[in-house]
């Protein structure tokens, strides 16, 4: 089931002790079933003076039961965001992030950034679903992250279909106030996700709820869609909206017609996605060398 779009909002606050951290997560574990999680330090920057708003998106394979053993540990993944967001990165999309983590990059980021948080849930074929943990102690739910090193508002969950039994992921927007850019993170179902009925699809009815969502052209929207770009070596290519590479551009889209872009996986293909309806800046490919899949990075001109 999608969850509710009621988010739980906090102001600034300093670093806590080891103990308020455990306390606070075992909180949040409570929580997340219900509630997307937005925190805040500081005040605006003004990192986007010259109207370029940057935006990451990145899975960085924090949850290591999922093939994400040997891909480096915490502290290497939050560098990998520090140089993300030292490559000029104002916004950074993470999926498949741990709760803790997720704080630890913020924490390190300091100064403006704020945070919003989705958890996965995992609901048996009985009905009951819970929230997703993460790996260790202390780790909290897996989930969807969104940084920004600006205010956010509206941050909300979009409801979209998911396995009967299985993972859900799901999709999270706020709006970038300091250029009124609407920005959502998504994280689409594998193939066969759904315990109940392995041959359903679901990533047609998530890009539709994804480009619904987003419905004006000032937005970025993108993150880890578990699917290759339309064309007519992919199967599953009728699984994608008409609109996503016409009524608006992707960061890899050269020209009007193309549906290509360069691999963001380490299987040789492309999975990862950044869309946007503003004039594009530029695009890159990066590879933090601690994760499964490379990063994103897309310049937009906000006017």
């Amino acid at each position: 089931m999608p969850l509710p779009d009621h988010p739980l909002l906090t102001g600034p606050r300093r670093r806590r002790t080891l103990s308020a951290v455990t306390s606070v997560l075992a909180l949040a574990a409570l929580l997340a079933a219900l509630l997307p999680v937005l925190t805040a330090r500081g005040t605006a920057g003004s990192r986007t003076a010259d109207g370029v708003l940057t935006v990451a998106t990145w899975n960085m394979c924090g949850v290591r039961r999922w093939n994400c053993a040997e891909t480096g540990d915490a502290a290497a993944k939050r560098r990998a965001v520090e140089r993300l967001a030292g490559e000029g990165a104002d916004v950074v999309l993470l999926q498949e992030a741990c709760a803790a983590d997720a704080e630890s990059v913020r924490d390190a980021l300091g100064g403006t950034w704020r945070l919003a948080f989705r958890p996965y849930s995992w609901r048996e074929a009985s009905g009951r679903s819970r929230t997703e943990g993460c790996d260790g102690r202390g780790q909290g739910a897996a989930g969807l992250a969104l940084l920004s090193a600006h205010p956010l508002s509206a941050v909300r969950s979009v409801p979209s279909r998911q396995p009967v039994a299985g993972l859900g992921r799901g999709i999270l927007c706020a709006t970038v106030e300091v250029v009124e850019v609407r920005v959502c993170n998504a994280h689409l179902s594998l193939p066969g996700s759904d315990r109940a009925h392995p041959g359903r699809e679901y990533r047609d009815d998530q890009l539709r709820a994804l480009t619904g969502a987003v419905a004006g052209r000032r937005t970025v929207f993108g993150g880890d869609f578990n699917l290759r770009p339309p064309g007519v070596r992919n199967a599953s290519g009728r699984v994608w909206p008409d609109s996503a590479y016409r009524v608006f551009r992707e960061c890899d889209q050269d020209f009007a017609a193309d549906r290509s872009g360069r691999p963001t996986h380490e299987s040789g293909h492309k999975l990862d996605y950044l869309f946007t309806g503003l004039p594009r800046e530029g695009c890159v490919v990066r590879d933090t060398g601690v994760s499964d899949h490379r990063a994103l990075l897309l310049r937009v001109d906000t006017g």
